[in-house]
């Protein structure tokens, strides 16, 4: 087990190092990204048998903001119940009230029992409401069916 080699850094390997530490500190310290005030968005109300999802974007559709029953807490069938989609606008609402938008088209998508309890709510809020727009699916029989089996 010989000596042990003990070398002391550079002067110039002890600036490099200094310097880099306070760039990190620098970074960690930087105010964290400022939202952009919006005034207009788009909201989706994707209502569900089993969820009522809301999802708040700009005009360009990049996303906001967004919440749904399940991730407030509500489970099984609790989250497709009209208290549970006026309860995920108002987290909504207090995500977004310092910079979110005010004037707000709505996109309603699905056949849940959250959709006009979500409308309500939202008005309730305080949000100015330009239009609604149903997006909901609809078949139109589709494909042609496979053959009969015969066996």
């Amino acid at each position: 087990m010989g000596k042990k080699k003990i070398t002391t850094p550079s002067a110039e390997e002890a600036q490099k190092t200094h310097e880099g530490a306070d760039s990190a500190a620098a970074k960690a310290a930087a105010p964290a990204k400022r939202a952009k005030k919006v005034t207009q968005g788009r909201v989706y109300i994707n209502a569900s048998y089993n969820n009522t999802t809301i999802t708040v974007t700009d005009e360009r559709g990049d996303v906001l903001t967004w919440a749904s029953a399940g991730s407030l807490g509500f489970s099984g069938p609790k989250k497709a119940t009209p208290f549970a989609s006026s309860k995920v606008i108002a987290a909504i609402a207090e995500k977004i009230q310092a910079t979110g938008p005010t004037d707000i088209n709505v996109i309603v998508k699905g056949i849940g029992s959250g959709r006009d309890s979500a409308i309500r709510s939202l008005i309730n809020q305080g949000f100015n409401i330009l239009s609604i727009k149903d997006a909901t699916p609809i078949p139109h029989n589709g494909p042609r069916p496979p053959k009969v089996r015969r066996v």
